[in-house]
């Protein structure tokens, strides 16, 4: 590809250069390697990342509309939040196909039932080559107000189908009295009468889903309520046993309080490339492990944030007690304390805040992974979120976003006021 060829251009001119760069430097010593260089190197390597990226500019600014309806049913979920009690209301007019004898009265509904008027109350159904059947003018009365409501028929054989015009399916809101009116046109029949039927009743139907009742949590909230409580304990379990178990593998992995012998040295060594290789590995592999292990649930998501926090806290207390002051430690040695007095009265005063600063990090950090940990059955709100995108159902999987948001904020500054108090 062209780009391609740019880059291997400039990298045989990037090498001609460095060997211009070294013969001169050899003749003028002390002069380092020309600003333009770097810049040809840092061109080179960022036209490589574009192309082995495959970044498309173009594609993400006239692409990014069509992520548009699922962030706005993201970014504002909170009608599924919501919950009323739902009864179904249906309002019926008989229509006689076609207009032979008298054409049928309006049905007078019981107390609290729509009522559904048709003018005509009969007439000619459309035909399949195009032809429109008769227009019927459709008056409701006493349903729910500003509500949306569909147009149903049921033919003599109770076959039910939803009225199509223009194609789309054909619905209607009431006004704030719970009425409306509507023209339709009488749609065709698949299935032809028999021959001897001079004519047959259809019934029109208008159906609305009412809400009625007091306005209740929905179960996609409660789920995701507790689902999220489950979240922050997942997080603080792992982050506790993370704490119990790295702060004595950490002074273990300190070089300055394990070079005294070959033997310490080598442990030294051994627990530093044992913390790297599980600190390499993703919180979600661990997941995947644990639950090999454990099965689904949320102690699986603790073993897995437990092992990848004692690498991660390990290497962070590590290099606490690799940066104190080492003043104070050889007076306690010239004291005669042996190296466990040196750790608890030389080293200890001094990494506390470092070790506080750090184990808040981790514990912020645990929360917010215990969100992906439950995408592969680790318990927690990600096992409630994944299930609702792959269900496409966006409005409550923007109620566990939201949740998510809220609890890092609320983290982040309860985090702020500790580190105030004991940093």
């Amino acid at each position: 590809q062209p780009i391609l060829l740019a880059v291997a251009i400039g990298a045989v001119l990037i090498y001609l250069w460095i060997i211009l760069e070294t013969l001169l430097a050899a003749r003028r010593p002390g002069k380092g390697f020309s600003p333009a260089l770097w810049a040809l190197v840092l061109v080179a390597y960022f036209a490589l990342g574009w192309q082995i990226g495959e970044i498309n500019l173009v594609t993400l600014a006239t692409e990014a509309q069509d992520a548009a309806p699922f962030m706005e049913r993201i970014l504002w979920p909170w009608e599924r939040a919501i919950h009323r009690e739902e009864r179904l209301l249906i309002g019926e007019a008989e229509i006689r196909i076609p207009c032979v004898g008298t054409p049928p009265a309006p049905i007078e509904p019981e107390a609290g039932i729509p009522r559904l008027v048709a003018d005509p109350s009969c007439g000619d159904l459309s035909t399949q080559d195009g032809t429109p059947g008769s227009t019927l003018t459709i008056t409701g009365e006493d349903f729910a107000p500003n509500q949306e409501t569909e147009i149903w028929w049921m033919d003599e054989l109770t076959n039910e189908f939803r009225q199509r015009q223009a194609g789309e399916y054909l619905k209607v809101t009431t006004d704030e009295n719970g009425g409306f009116q509507i023209d339709i046109i009488i749609p065709y029949r698949l299935i032809p009468p028999a021959e001897a039927s001079q004519y047959s009743t259809w019934t029109l139907q208008a159906r609305q889903v009412a809400d009625v009742g007091p306005a209740e949590p929905s179960t996609e909230l409660l789920l995701a309520i507790e689902k999220m409580i489950e979240t922050i304990f997942l997080g603080m379990m792992a982050t506790v046993f993370g704490i119990i178990l790295s702060v004595p593998v950490s002074f273990l992995a300190a070089r300055n309080l394990m070079s005294a012998s070959r033997i310490t040295i080598l442990l030294y060594y051994l627990i530093r490339t044992v913390l790297n290789i599980i600190r390499s590995i993703e919180p979600l592999i661990w997941a995947v492990i644990a639950i090999i292990v454990v099965g689904l649930g949320p102690f699986a998501g603790i073993v897995a944030l437990t092992v990848h926090s004692i690498a991660a806290l390990g290497k962070l207390y590590s290099e606490a007690i690799e940066s104190i002051d080492p003043g104070p430690i050889e007076a306690i040695h010239a004291t005669g304390a042996n190296w466990l007095q040196t750790v608890i009265y030389g080293v200890v005063p001094q990494v506390v805040p470092p070790f506080v600063s750090f184990t808040i990090y981790r514990w912020d950090i645990n929360v917010r992974m215990s969100t992906v940990i439950g995408l592969v059955g680790g318990g927690g709100i990600g096992f409630l979120l994944i299930q609702w995108i792959h269900l496409l159902d966006y409005k409550a999987a923007g109620i566990a976003v939201w949740f998510i948001s809220i609890t890092v904020a609320i983290l982040d500054y309860v985090s702020s006021e500790i580190r105030q108090r004991f940093v």
